[in-house]
């Protein structure tokens, strides 16, 4: 029986990943972001437990794999590993930064993770939804935010504007944009109908259900006045 530390279980996690990275290099096959990391981490691990010098060991890690070995994109989502290998002196950490490099051919690596090709041409929102505009003025004494997600008719009590004509509508903007009303400003605001089930809830707590409920707008109204909402 064998009592392995979790250092010691780490290691045959890495050193298992690597076997699988080595049997897909001599097959061909390109690695992956944990082979390639679990590839270079082991061999210089075993190369630390050699005592080969650090600064050859760094050297030699930079020169495992290229670009052409690895999945594309892979290369720039490795930009630096930080080792913890075992000397014969003792545990060191080893900094290998870049430690896939990029191949001579060219456009070897133009993957970029995560990157967004967006389409050519304008992207219109909200196509063919009913929009009104309604005047909305500040009556309080400081900027007040509105986001793009939130029910207009819920917004804060102290921007005046009809409030009825605004049920079951949101800002006409971009998901995460807004608009901002300062205080005394008459701002004109473009509202579009809130889709899919068009239900809300939490908000100003004035809904709490479907928008579309026979009463519910009413109801909402009332309990909008006894709060003080402006425009109810």
């Amino acid at each position: 029986m064998m009592n392995l530390s979790p250092t010691e279980m780490d290691r045959l996690v890495i050193f298992n990943a690597a076997q699988i990275a080595r049997r897909n290099r001599s097959l061909g096959i390109r690695l992956s972001h944990p082979e390639a990391v679990a590839y270079i981490t082991d061999e210089v691990m075993t190369a630390a437990r050699r005592n080969i010098p650090y600064a050859e060991i760094r050297d030699m890690a930079g020169r495992l794999l290229t670009s052409d070995d690895v999945e594309p994109g892979v290369a720039r989502m490795i930009p630096m590993l930080y080792i913890e290998c075992m000397f014969a002196e003792g545990t060191k950490v080893m900094a290998v930064f870049e430690p896939v490099g990029l191949s001579d051919a060219s456009g070897a690596d133009d993957v970029i993770p995560g990157e967004i090709i967006a389409g050519g041409g304008d992207i219109e929102s909200f196509v063919g939804l009913p929009a009104i505009t309604i005047d909305v003025v500040n009556t309080g004494d400081r900027d007040i935010q509105v986001r793009s997600h939130t029910h207009f008719f819920e917004v804060n009590r102290a921007l005046r504007f009809d409030r009825a004509a605004a049920w079951g509508m949101k800002v006409d903007r971009p998901a995460g944009a807004g608009v901002r009303f300062e205080p005394g400003v008459t701002k004109s605001v473009r509202l579009v109908p809130i889709s899919g089930d068009r239900v809300v809830h939490g908000q100003a707590g004035l809904v709490n259900g479907p928008l579309d409920a026979p009463t519910a707008r009413d109801e909402a109204l009332k309990q909008a006045r006894v709060r003080g909402y402006q425009g109810a």
